[in-house]
């Protein structure tokens, strides 16, 4: 398999491509960006989000996540668990659930650079589905011993509202009984296509006449929710949408279901042997955090509404002894946090402020 190239312009840095295969088989993605000095940095690992990759936080057209902790004297690495868009896992019939990106991907990818940055603090920024997965990670005890962690948007308690809960239930259940995915980019759909009545419904009320910002700002693949503000977004960045969100897999889609009735991350396999190191409820394990944790959310977030400040009391009040904080964004929505035009100025700082202040701790 031969893996789309990393979309990565940076002035200080070098884009080292780590050779990756989880112990199941799967090939994916692990990238270090080597800084010119080749100096003993501390590590920060990127984990993206569902049907997105390892680009969202390279993007050349604007100062991006990876360019600031350069700057701030950090070494990153970006892993493309199996749900990136960079990977052909969404566009084929392979099945995965978040079991596995917590069983195999981050974990192993963890060790892995545990065994190139040898005794050197390792923390971990992730985002959406890719914090969903790494909170059971870290309640199974995978991922032991890490300086800090920093979940954007969603972490171990979902919440989404009444509309985006009864399509993920019930239409979201009618889309996967007709097809294995969901692709976004409506150049490879088409007006003749079978999936044009979802894109249709996707364009009422949209501010924009995008048909693929449609399907991930005002509809979010039919859910009836919005991954982004839109004026947050650089135009650039508008106009290669397609590129940074790719097809969706539906079959994802019950572990989600399973997760949102239980209103918290929980195990979707309970019979597969393989998967019983994982805890099959979160929430019950999260005293094995053993890392400061920060949870970040747009006060906009249009996907996962509050749910992050719902982590922040549940955690303080059920866990006392966990050094958890909460940090809210205003005017920001669920992804552009992390890939909007002005998140160098607005967003960032928080992440590079907890991470200097666990790494002073250390």
């Amino acid at each position: 398999m031969r893996l789309k190239p990393l979309n990565a312009r940076l002035t200080g840095a070098t884009v080292e491509d780590v050779p990756f295969t989880a112990s199941d088989g799967t090939r994916l993605g692990l990238y270090r960006l080597s800084p010119r000095d080749d100096s003993d940095r501390p590590v920060v690992l990127l984990l993206h989000g569902l049907t997105a990759s390892a680009d969202m936080f390279v993007l050349p057209e604007v100062r991006n996540l990876a360019e600031v902790l350069l700057e701030a004297g950090y070494e990153p690495w970006l892993l493309d668990w199996r749900g990136s868009c960079r990977l052909p896992y969404n566009e084929g019939r392979e099945r995965y659930t978040l079991d596995d990106v917590a069983l195999y991907d981050i974990p192993e990818a963890v060790a892995l650079i545990r065994e190139r940055i040898g005794d050197r603090p390792l923390s971990v920024v992730a985002h959406c589905i890719g914090a969903m997965s790494l909170s059971l990670s870290l309640a199974a005890g995978l991922v032991p011993g890490l300086t800090a962690v920093v979940a954007q948007g969603v972490f171990l308690t979902p919440r989404i509202s009444w509309r985006t809960r009864t399509r993920m239930h019930f239409g979201a259940e009618f889309l996967r009984s007709r097809f294995v995915n969901f692709p976004t980019d409506f150049k490879k759909v088409g007006l003749l296509s079978r999936y044009a009545l979802v894109y249709a419904a996707a364009a009422r009320g949209a501010e924009c006449s995008d048909p693929t910002c449609h399907v991930l700002q005002n509809n979010a693949w039919g859910l009836g929710a919005s991954l982004f503000e839109h004026h947050q977004i650089d135009e650039v960045t508008h106009d290669r949408l397609a590129g940074l969100f790719g097809t969706v897999p539906l079959w994802i889609l019950p572990h989600l279901r399973r997760i949102e009735l239980a209103h918290t991350v929980v195990r979707y396999d309970l019979d597969d042997g393989r998967y019983d190191r994982l805890p099959e409820n979160a929430l019950d394990e999260a005293g094995r955090i053993d890392a400061p944790l920060l949870l970040l959310s747009g006060s906009r977030n249009g996907f996962w509404l509050d749910s992050n400040k719902l982590c922040h009391q549940v955690l303080s009040a059920r866990y006392p002894e966990l050094d958890v904080r909460y940090a809210e964004i205003p005017g920001y929505g669920h992804v552009d946090p992390i890939i909007g035009r002005s998140a160098a100025l607005d967003v960032f700082g928080h992440i590079v402020d907890f991470l200097d202040e666990c790494h002073v701790k250390v």
